[in-house]
């Protein structure tokens, strides 16, 4: 164990410092710690595959679902991922998955090394069933498989599936302009992420990506509005569908460097929420990321018309610092980012990964985050995210990895229809709807690791319940995981110096 430990770091030309060990826990993880979560990370989304899985399947357990999705209504909605532990596929997430999962690679894809490929392929698994959700019928977008209501009375595999594959839209008659801006923010940060590798598919997620951002901007509403109970309190759109058109605008502007949409940041964005402060960074809640994202560009690019969203960002950073004149977040006494009891770890690796994207754009530009009278350097909050990743990774009071798979201890009973049922392998047999609820209340450990999944973590005493049936501790979800795959690149490049 080394406590203080400096890191020598390639992209911020800095030395920082390590927290030494307060208290009963500490861990010194090291760069092949962090590049094994980070396969992981990666490799979790391979659970959550839905559709005819491909040949170099590496979570053998899984097999072919969902296949005839969409068939009932004539469209091709077969792939794609299913959300978290159920067998919906709701296509809000989904895109802000994808989104964050480009971002992660195009911010620290570098720091990928051979984990890169397994990367890209987890945002084409995405952006395949995406293209297809965006283009089967005009003015329409795809934007969900299964009712929840109806596949939560059921508990079974996604290979035994046989509840009604409804399926939902948003068109010019029932808008959903959060939905489909979403939507076009992940084509089009998708469309950074293949833009050398496969130019053509690059282009294509580009095109598609500004035809379904101009849909969400002439026919505005909420999805909520337009779908209900189906997606409501599921994923309901609770911050409405302003964030995701300056959210999708922005990423249009970043992979297309057309002027029209610098145009339609600069006239469009106070009434999108640009001048808004929020502590926050999720699937329903864009607005802290359009700030840091957009802040780069007044930076690195000196576009003085963003220098608000720096003087925003900032607020948003510095509500996360201890000893900030701003602080305002809940920490957990173990130093774990408290936002709310269910799922909250999705928070954590959002905010983290924003911390260390900031870092890197404020260090590319010798600047420091203006707090009131105080200044924080890139450095401090690097550090404040390797807390977070940390935490999250085993170095905590509990003493437990909240990675499945990762460490010595971690979840074994999870939150997830096909990992804790049989698998298809070793019960051939169906286990039908109702059938397999014995699973779900049973204490024997998931019979199927879920490699790599982030469960919703600990409540804000530190305190975890194993329990496959608290779903707000136990249940993964694939947006904890996006942002986290970028914060742990990050951390697996860095060689330590002793």
């Amino acid at each position: 164990m080394v406590c203080g430990s400096s890191y020598s770091l390639a992209l911020l030309p800095i030395l920082w410092l390590t927290v030494c060990c307060v208290g009963s826990f500490c861990l010194a993880f090291t760069p092949k710690d962090y590049s094994d979560a980070l396969e992981k990370s990666i490799l979790f989304y391979e659970g959550q595959r839905s559709g005819r899985l491909p040949p170099n399947q590496r979570l053998k357990w899984r097999a072919d679902s969902g296949l005839s999705d969409g068939s009932s209504y004539n469209v091709d909605l077969v792939g794609g991922y299913y959300d978290a532990g159920d067998n919906v596929k709701f296509g809000f997430p989904m895109a802000f998955t994808t989104t964050l999962l480009a971002w992660s690679v195009i911010e620290f894809g570098s720091s990928m090394q051979s984990q890169i490929q397994n990367a890209r392929a987890a945002i084409r698994w995405s952006t395949d069933y995406l293209l297809k959700a965006a283009t089967a019928t005009p003015d329409t977008l795809y934007v969900q498989v299964e009712d929840p209501n109806v596949d939560h009375h059921c508990w079974e595999r996604p290979e035994d599936m046989d509840t009604p594959r409804n399926i939902y839209k948003v068109s010019a008659q029932n808008p959903g302009s959060d939905v489909a801006a979403e939507t076009a923010a992940a084509l089009a940060a998708a469309s950074i992420v293949f833009q050398d590798s496969d130019p053509s598919y690059s282009s294509k997620l580009l095109q598609t990506s500004m035809r379904v951002f101009d849909f969400a901007d002439k026919h505005r509403g909420s999805y909520s509005d337009s779908l209900g109970s189906v997606v409501c309190p599921f994923y309901c759109s609770y911050s409405g569908y302003q964030d995701e058109l300056l959210w999708g605008a922005s990423w249009i502007h970043k992979a297309s460097q057309n002027d029209s949409y610098l145009a339609y940041i600069q006239s469009n964005g106070l009434t999108l929420g640009a001048g808004d402060d929020d502590y926050s960074f999720s699937w329903d809640d864009k607005r802290a990321g359009t700030k840091v994202l957009l802040s780069k560009d007044f930076l690195q690019n000196n576009i003085q018309e963003f220098q608000l969203y720096k003087v925003h960002s900032d607020n948003y950073i510095c509500s996360l610092i201890p000893g900030s004149p701003n602080f305002q977040a809940q920490y957990t006494p173990g130093g774990l980012l408290f936002k709310g009891s269910e799922s909250n770890l999705q928070y954590v690796t959002s905010s983290a990964f924003l911390l260390l994207a900031y870092a890197k754009y404020l260090s590319s530009a010798g600047g420091i985050a203006s707090c009131g009278t105080s200044t924080i350097s890139a450095d401090r909050l690097i550090s404040q995210a390797k807390k977070q990743v940390d935490y999250i990774l085993g170095d905590n009071p509990a003493k437990i990895s909240y990675m499945v798979g990762f460490g010595q201890r971690y979840p074994l009973h999870v939150h997830h229809r096909g990992s804790s049922l049989p698998s298809v392998q070793q019960h051939p047999a169906k286990i039908g709807c109702s059938d397999g609820f014995q699973y779900l209340y049973s204490a024997s450990p998931n019979p199927n690791l879920l490699v790599g999944a982030i469960v919703g973590g600990p409540d804000n005493n530190d305190h975890f319940a194993d329990d496959r049936n608290n779903y707000q501790q136990s249940e993964p979800a694939t947006y904890i995981n996006a942002p986290f795959v970028g914060a742990v690149a990050f951390f697996a490049s860095k060689e330590t110096e002793t």
